[in-house]
């Protein structure tokens, strides 16, 4: 174990960033924490630093000069761009998967051709970088089809075509004129799978892992699951139709062969392994991988989880997770996100918030900072996910009631939510699927 007193670096700035941090914040280690960028509410919790997340040999000069004695690698581009590499090269203590292994993550194609490899259950798909040859392709598919972006694109890159002339526009934004810049270079064409997604993570040393209760994420910024791709509107967990049964064979057909064949490829994965999921008439198959927490998601598990987690993250690098129990609530919690208006897309910054106390004033509500700023001594927002609230209860149902009525107390101008989180969920049952 690391000094009684340690100091820690968080990178990122966002809702999952400050989640980590409320949590580790917990820890009887009291721990010393640092954040880069981090936002209005890690604040509260330790200090900002005026480092982007993607600025790693700064991260390393920041993190070498206040002795940092462990760096939590987070987000997703710092991942992709080799932090961890780096900081080990220059002996930092850091957690999280090196370059290669987050490329299970940073290029879809490479996810792809790794879940056919090793005969993982996804959707059939092709890759392409050539727009005429993709175009020829798409008019032999069934429709609807899936277009995404090999690259990394803020959860934004995937697109789901109805018709010939969508599938074909996409590939034109994609590959042609470069909307999703480098990240759309390549493109994954992949059948459309039908049921509902839910959310599973585990977390890995490279040689044991420890999976989380499932979760549900949702993704479509509009009610009803309608409108554009957002990198999430609201979580619940556990999801109350996945059954011991059905969370064994997602375990046995997807989680255990997929850090076994990342091992088989000499590429070991140490951090959290993120697969989203379809609950397909044939049974759970790959979305995608993430190489690291989902957002909102965490904001949910970090209200469930009650080990400590710089425990896990210890047991995690000096691969001693098979001599962890890892305990989660056997309560329900949710997050609700508030979004500026305009999100995914266009939005306005810099509008004074309220409430924040007010919402929070029920002990089971913690509100997450996601687009916040402190500007002349007040709070405004900085983001298009600008607040995550959480709420636990004894069943779904409860938690969502808690987590709405702490809502109704939030208000800042343009303020959007999605008033049906965990409403189908509610509306399924245990074996369903």
């Amino acid at each position: 174990m690391l000094n009684e007193k340690q100091k820690i670096l968080i990178i990122g700035g966002g809702g999952r960033e400050h989640a980590i941090g409320w949590k580790i914040k917990q820890s009887n280690r009291n721990p010393e924490l640092y954040f880069a960028p981090g936002n209005g509410g890690t604040l509260e919790l330790g200090i900002n630093v005026d480092i982007k997340t993607t600025d790693i040999e700064k991260l390393l000069e920041f993190a070498q000069k206040e002795k940092i004695d462990l760096t939590l690698a987070i987000p997703d581009d710092p991942l992709a761009l080799g932090v961890v590499d780096l900081f080990r090269s220059a002996g930092m203590r850091i957690w999280g998967p090196t370059k290669k292994a987050s490329q299970i993550e940073s290029s879809k194609a490479f996810s792809k051709n790794f879940m056919a490899r090793h005969r993982l259950p996804t959707a059939k798909f092709m890759t392409f970088t050539d727009f005429e040859k993709a175009k020829y392709y798409i008019q032999k598919q069934i429709f609807p089809l899936v277009i995404k972006a090999s690259g990394l694109a803020l959860g934004k890159g995937v697109i789901i075509c109805e018709n010939l002339k969508e599938a074909e526009g996409a590939l034109e934004n994609m590959l042609v004129k470069k909307t999703f810049g480098e990240a759309g270079g390549e493109v994954v064409i992949e059948e459309f799978l039908t049921g509902p997604e839910i959310s599973t993570h585990a977390f890995s040393d490279g040689e044991h892992y420890s999976l989380f209760p499932t979760s549900q994420d949702h993704k479509r910024v509009g009610e009803d699951d309608t409108g554009l791709n957002t990198g999430g509107m609201g979580t619940i967990a556990p999801v109350p139709f996945v059954s011991p049964e059905l969370m064994q064979k997602i375990e046995e057909t997807i989680i255990a062969p997929t850090l076994a064949g990342m091992n088989s490829d000499e590429n070991s994965f140490e951090g959290v392994i993120y697969p989203g999921l379809m609950l397909t008439p044939d049974g759970p198959k790959i979305l995608e991988y993430n190489a690291r927490f989902g957002d909102p998601e965490t904001q949910t598990y970090m209200r469930l989880l009650q080990t400590d987690l710089l425990d896990i993250i210890d047991a995690s690098i000096d691969k001693k997770l098979d001599a962890l129990e890892i305990k989660w609530s056997d309560k329900s919690a949710c997050t609700i996100v508030l979004a500026s208006l305009g999100y995914p897309e266009n939005y306005e910054k810099g509008k004074e918030i309220f409430g924040i106390k007010d919402a929070e004033q029920n002990k089971n509500v913690v509100v997450f900072h996601a687009g916040t700023t402190m500007k002349d001594g007040i709070l405004v927002t900085n983001g298009g996910r600008v607040l995550g609230v959480s709420a636990v209860g004894k069943d779904l149902k409860e938690a969502l009631s808690t987590a709405y009525e702490a809502v109704s107390k939030i208000r800042f101008e343009g303020m959007q939510y999605r008033r049906d989180i965990g409403n189908k969920a509610l509306g399924l049952k245990m074996g369903d699927f």
